[in-house]
């Protein structure tokens, strides 16, 4: 009876391998021995390598260290239909202790943080390093559920789907737990090239 449930469910296994194992990103490699790119209390500066997007983010936050996280990125290649990135820049800052909502400007996608920690606030600021890709364009576009789930709890958003890429966050800020929840924008974008932009 085994041999006949095997006989019949691994053809059906291997179609669906075939059809949809291209559209799962994960496990992701974050670095060398998955190191933090910061230490608390402390400015960093993380961009992907040339033609690769942000996939995932990682971080754990720590009372004791000024209510600080650690952070830690992957990042992945682009679909080779968006071709090589045709600019990269820096966002404006948003600053810390507020509330925010940011996407990368001209349809670009975001490839990088730049980030500084202020103990005034126990907070931080932040930047988006951003790359545009031709004239493609955003569609359908989600926000994630909050991550972390919590304040003060780690945090560890990762994209399952392949052509989903990340435009933007939106972020709110806990005056008493001093942590940030962060709610990601993502995007699919066109296979061709569009007469408009967002600014």
């Amino acid at each position: 009876m085994d041999l006949v449930l095997l006989c019949v469910f691994l053809p059906l296994v291997t179609v669906a391998w075939g059809q949809y194992g291209d559209y799962y990103y994960g496990p992701y490699n974050y670095g060398d021995n998955d190191e933090w790119v910061n230490v608390y209390r402390q400015g960093f500066n993380f961009q992907c390598p040339h033609g690769q997007v942000i996939v995932a983010v990682r971080s754990v936050f720590n009372k004791k260290e000024g209510s600080d996280r650690l952070w830690n990125y992957a990042c992945m290649p682009a679909s080779q239909s968006l071709g090589e990135p045709t600019e990269c820049w820096w966002e404006e800052i948003n600053r810390a202790g507020t509330e925010w909502y940011q996407t990368c400007s001209n349809n670009g996608l975001v490839a990088g943080f730049q980030s500084q920690y202020f103990p005034s606030v126990l907070d931080r600021e932040w930047q988006f390093y951003c790359c545009r890709y031709s004239r493609r364009c955003p569609y359908s576009c989600w926000l994630t559920t909050e991550y972390p789930g919590h304040y003060g709890e780690d945090m560890d958003m990762m994209m399952y789907t392949y052509d989903y890429y990340i435009r933007g966050a939106t972020t709110t800020f806990s005056a008493v737990d001093r942590d940030r929840q962060w709610k990601f924008i993502v995007c699919r974008m066109t296979d061709y090239d569009c007469p408009f932009q967002n600014v």
